[in-house]
C-alpha cells in the first residue's frame, strides 16, 4: 500500500452538513484535506451509500483516500479506500479479512492500554482522543494532551490526535510532535469550508518551516 498522508485528517458530520455533502467535501479538500472520512451515526443504509458514492467521486477527482467510519458495507459498496472503527465496532481483524491488505484500516483508541494492543492488530492508523473536550461526539472521553503525547512515543503506527481540535489549540499538538490532526467543527462548523481548512493547512505548514517536526 502507498504512503497515506493523514496529516489533515477531515470527517464529515451530519449535524454540520445539511445537504450537498459532496460540494462541501470538495471544498475541504481544495483548502488542503488530505484524507476524508465519512461518518453518520442516524441516517439509513440508502441515503448513507448516496452520499458516500457522492464523497468518493469527489475523493477520487482530487486523489484523496475517503475512508468510511464503522460501516463496512458501505465502504465495500462504494469502493472507499478504507474504513475506521471504533473499539466497540466488528474487531479490526475481522474488518481486516472482510476488506483486505489492499484498503485502510483505523482503529479510535481513548487510553495508552489501546494504544499498545493496536501495535500488534492489522491496523494502518490509530486515532487517539478525545485530546480537548468536543461536542461532536457524545461519548467522548477527554484524555488529554499529555497521554497524547505518550502514545506518540509508544504507537507504531501513524498516530491521529481527535477531538476539539481548532485554529487556536493545534498549535499546543504541533509543540509535541504530534504528525496528524482529524478535525470536523473547526472544517464544517462555519461556512467558509475552505477558508477554514486552509487555516488550519497553513498552521501545519508554518510550524513545519519554523522546525517543528511535522
Amino acid at each position: 500500500m502507498k504512503k497515506i498522508d493523514y496529516s489533515l485528517y477531515v470527517i464529515t458530520d451530519e449535524n454540520l452538513i445539511k445537504k450537498d455533502i459532496g460540494k462541501a467535501v470538495e471544498k475541504a479538500i481544495k483548502g488542503g484535506a488530505t484524507v476524508i472520512q465519512y461518518r453518520a451515526k442516524n441516517k439509513d443504509s440508502r441515503t448513507m451509500y448516496k452520499e458516500a458514492s457522492e464523497i468518493k467521486k469527489v475523493c477520487d477527482k482530487y486523489g484523496i483516500p475517503f475512508i468510511v467510519n464503522d460501516r463496512v458495507d458501505i465502504a465495500l459498496a462504494v469502493n472507499a479506500d478504507g474504513v475506521h472503527v471504533g473499539q466497540e465496532d466488528l474487531d479490526v481483524e475481522v474488518v481486516r479479512r472482510l476488506i483486505g491488505f489492499d484498503k485502510i484500516v483505523g482503529l479510535s483508541t481513548k487510553n495508552l492500554k489501546q494504544v499498545k494492543k493496536a501495535n500488534s492488530l492489522p491496523v494502518d492508523y490509530i486515532g487517539f482522543g478525545s485530546v480537548f473536550p468536543t461536542n461532536t461526539k457524545e461519548d467522548a472521553k477527554l484524555a488529554g494532551i499529555e497521554n497524547l503525547k505518550k502514545a506518540l512515543e509508544i504507537s507504531l503506527i501513524p498516530v491521529v490526535a481527535i477531538g476539539g481540535i481548532n485554529h487556536e489549540n493545534i498549535d499546543q499538538l504541533i509543540e509535541i510532535g504530534c504528525e496528524n490532526i482529524a478535525v470536523v467543527s473547526a472544517v464544517f462548523k462555519e461556512k467558509n469550508i475552505e477558508e477554514n481548512t486552509k487555516k488550519l493547512k497553513n498552521k501545519l505548514k508554518n510550524q513545519k518551516r519554523m522546525g517543528f517536526t511535522i
